[in-house]
């Protein structure tokens, strides 16, 4: 047997020797981090997209042996979109807390994998733990539901969608064997996130089974109307497999009318989907979490807490208020969670989850929670949603911006004016793009439902709490300056 040759850079995280090879390497990474913040100077790296390309060829050719780590550190924070600045605000893209990064290091470092309970064995307690605080948080019975950490809203839509499939018909249905009656349909507004089509498509339901409901002008999903599409599913003989309402639209933050679509829902015997990716932050907050009554009354929600959460991406959360509809997602690998094992007291989660391999992202969020608890994120929650109406006050007292809506949650709809609304959505779009060109602002884009010339809109989207109000005064003037100057 030949002796194992030591490989430079090649030590462990783990073991009592993992912290020991992490701390130089920590040191190296905080540095680059800092390089690179400094070079870029501002929300984002200047220039055209061609340079950023270019610099991380550059980087990528620098980078060699020990200098390697450092070299693409510093070139990653410098070619970042950095949503700690003020100046960074198209996305519900957050910039995350500290202690939840740290915690991530640890969760990096040990490498837990949460298919089997001996790969994982603190995590899963810890998860399962977590997730009954978030179902009574959400208002779902105790002892009762059921859930899983996820990449995000996408995946948690497609396993709400999945189960109303099959709890309305039939894990083993074949679809195109369906009678005519029973040809699915899922309804949802149509400002609904894109992942309700994708979901239908990779469910074999078809995007077109997806019924878009009109909205009013907050995009909050009309209640009248989807009273009608159920109406006119049924003269259509079809069955409406499930109906996704959202709580927090991406564009404007609308909560749809939980309640009424609660009563229909139940009235016609269909699961209830809230997507709460975005607002299901408002949870943490004594005056928001009331715009989110009636989501105790769903059969399945999506959180997400990498967005009014602050942090790191993944940290989607999917549960359902009754864990016998979790049913057809059970499985048995007999190498993961075979039956003596989970008979002799070794939990599995391999099915809650539509992954195997799936890192423990629970354990960032109870360190957060335990930091901060519920009152200390609610501040930051109700922080950001004062910034939003402070900048919608601002808008409306700049002549050259014009408002669409109040602000519901923490994202600020408006437009460049134009006195042509042929030109309207050709000068927005170019504001955005030279602003991005600047390096000065990252200010998001969305089109209202429509037809027509006009329907383009910027978009403030505030999670930063720290941000102040002159910055945010700031941030519109550069807004101002730059399409006065197109």
């Amino acid at each position: 047997m030949t002796a194992s040759r030591k490989v430079d850079g090649a030590e462990l995280s783990g073991g009592v020797g993992g912290a020991a090879a992490l701390r130089p390497l920590l040191g190296e990474v905080l540095a680059a981090l800092e390089d690179g913040a400094v070079r870029r100077g501002g929300p984002i790296v200047p220039g055209e997209p061609g340079a950023v390309a270019a610099a991380v060829r550059e980087a990528l050719g620098r980078a060699q042996g020990a200098d390697a780590l450092r070299e693409l550190v510093a070139a990653l924070a410098y070619g970042a979109a950095d949503p700690a600045d003020p100046g960074c605000a198209a996305h519900l893209h957050c910039p995350p807390l500290a202690v939840a990064v740290a915690a991530d290091l640890a969760v990096s470092a040990l490498n837990p994998s949460q298919d089997s309970w001996d790969q994982a064995p603190a995590a899963t307690a810890l998860e399962t733990e977590l997730l009954a605080e978030l179902a009574e948080s959400v208002g779902f019975p105790p002892g009762r539901a059921a859930g899983v950490l996820t990449t995000g809203g996408t995946e948690s839509n497609l396993m709400g969608l999945m189960l109303a499939r099959d709890q309305r018909l039939g894990p083993d249905v074949e679809l195109n064997g369906l009678p005519r009656g029973l040809r699915p349909r899922i309804l949802a507004s149509e400002v609904a996130h894109f992942s309700v089509q994708r979901a239908a498509a990779l469910l074999g339901l078809g995007e077109r089974s997806v019924r878009p409901v009109p909205v009013d002008r907050e995009l909050r999903m009309d209640a009248a109307a989807l009273a009608d599409a159920f109406a006119e599913a049924g003269w259509e003989g079809a069955t409406p497999v499930a109906v996704v309402a959202t709580a927090g639209t991406t564009d404007t933050g609308a909560i749809d009318p939980l309640p009424e679509i609660a009563d229909l829902a139940a009235r016609h015997g269909t699961w209830l989907h809230v997507d709460a990716a975005y607002g299901g932050g408002a949870l943490f907050s004594d005056w928001l979490a009331p715009l989110l009554a009636g989501i105790d009354r769903a059969d399945s929600v999506s959180l997400d807490w990498h967005k009014l959460g602050w942090q790191p991406a993944a940290a989607g959360v999917f549960l359902v208020r009754e864990a016998r509809t979790y049913a057809s997602l059970a499985r048995r690998a007999v190498y993961l969670n075979p039956a003596d094992d989970e008979e002799a007291g070794y939990p599995s989660l391999l099915g809650q989850s539509l992954r195997t391999t799936r890192r423990p992202d629970a354990f960032k969020l109870a360190v957060t929670l335990r930091t901060l608890g519920r009152d200390g994120l609610g501040a930051l929650v109700d922080r950001c949603h004062e910034l939003a109406r402070h900048a919608a006050e601002l808008v409306r007292e700049i002549p050259e911006l014009e408002l669409h809506c109040e602000p519901v949650l923490t994202t600020v709809v408006f437009r460049y004016a134009v006195a042509d609304p042929q030109r309207s959505d050709r000068v927005n779009a170019e504001l955005r793009r030279r602003l991005l060109r600047s390096g000065r602002a990252v200010v998001g884009r969305t089109e209202l439902p429509g037809s027509g010339p006009g329907r383009v809109r910027l978009k403030l989207t505030l999670l930063n709490p720290h941000t102040t109000e002159g910055e945010l005064a700031a941030l519109l003037a550069e807004v101002v300056r730059t399409g006065s100057n197109g």
